[in-house]
């Protein structure tokens, strides 16, 4: 489907922001709040817990939810999320939660099995389909490598379109309190396709001193994710970047706010003026 969203709000929801404490979660309960949206974090810390292990924890944090953004972490390709993502959905339709946003990944083949959970739970869907995010190099795994002035990582010359946790944010509280996002997959990507060479090149300029691109081997950096205490699978989330499936640009963002999406430039300048990167 890919009519042209109405972007019509609606009536105040009570929302469950499943990873409400994460990179987008977290963006997205503060935009519902700031529309006037009921916000239900959901987590194992919150006053009504959630826990993905646990599912005699999800009809109390369903309860009274109007809608849904679902995240699974650490990534919905990875073993068991589709069928706990399908079971979690399904419970939903059945206590009266009418719509569901699903966090997913683009040219994750395992994790659109997850997507058709979604759709046929029997509830309006919106698929949030992304790029790899910005704010992996500020917020998450890539953070002490860029303090470090080094990202050897296994990507050669591959390349992809970064998209912003912002921007994901904004389209996923729009699909959740507006009109005219239901059946949309929303591809997410930034404006401009970037080697891991060019992205330490702007994390360069925006920091003012050297960032370095280092090539290493699936298995070496394997190695560096379990010295890490980081699931090794995370490894193979590389070889979506090395085979090209994802090197070209989406039009989500344009298609469900009506504007340009955030380019990696300007992020890393944001980013920089934080101080984030000081070392």
């Amino acid at each position: 489907m890919t009519q042209t969203p109405q972007n019509t709000p609606t009536t105040a929801r009570t929302v469950l922001v499943i990873g409400g404490s994460g990179k987008t979660g977290r963006r997205v309960a503060e935009r519902l709040a700031a529309r006037g949206h009921g916000v239900r974090i959901g987590s194992r810390s919150a006053p009504v817990p959630f826990d993905w292990n646990e599912p005699a924890t999800w009809p109390a944090a369903l309860a009274g939810v109007d809608a849904a953004y679902i995240t699974y972490y650490p990534d919905l390709a990875f073993p068991g999320a589709v069928e706990s993502v399908g079971a979690l959905s399904r419970q939903a339709a059945e206590l009266g939660v009418q719509r569901l946003v699903l966090l997913s990944g683009r040219g994750e083949e395992a994790a659109e099995a997850g997507e058709r959970a979604v759709q046929d739970a029997g509830t309006q869907w919106t698929i949030v389909r992304c790029a790899w995010f910005n704010q992996n190099f500020n917020e998450s795994f890539f953070l002490d490598p860029v303090l470090y002035g080094e990202l050897a990582l296994p990507t050669g010359d591959a390349v992809e379109p970064f998209v912003d946790a912002d921007d994901i944010a904004d389209v996923a509280t729009a699909a959740l309190t507006e009109d005219g996002h239901h059946g949309q997959v929303y591809e997410l990507t930034g404006p401009r396709l970037l080697s891991y060479a060019d992205v330490a090149a702007e994390l360069s300029k925006a920091t003012g001193r050297e960032i370095r691109f280092s090539a290493v081997t699936v298995e070496e950096y394997r190695e560096v994710l379990a010295q890490a205490g980081l699931p090794g699978e995370f490894a193979d989330l590389f070889t979506m970047i090395l085979d090209g499936r994802n090197a070209h640009l989406s039009d989500g963002v344009r298609r469900a706010l009506g504007r340009e999406p955030k380019d990696f430039a300007d992020f890393a300048r944001e980013a920089a003026a934080t101080g984030v990167w000081n070392t």
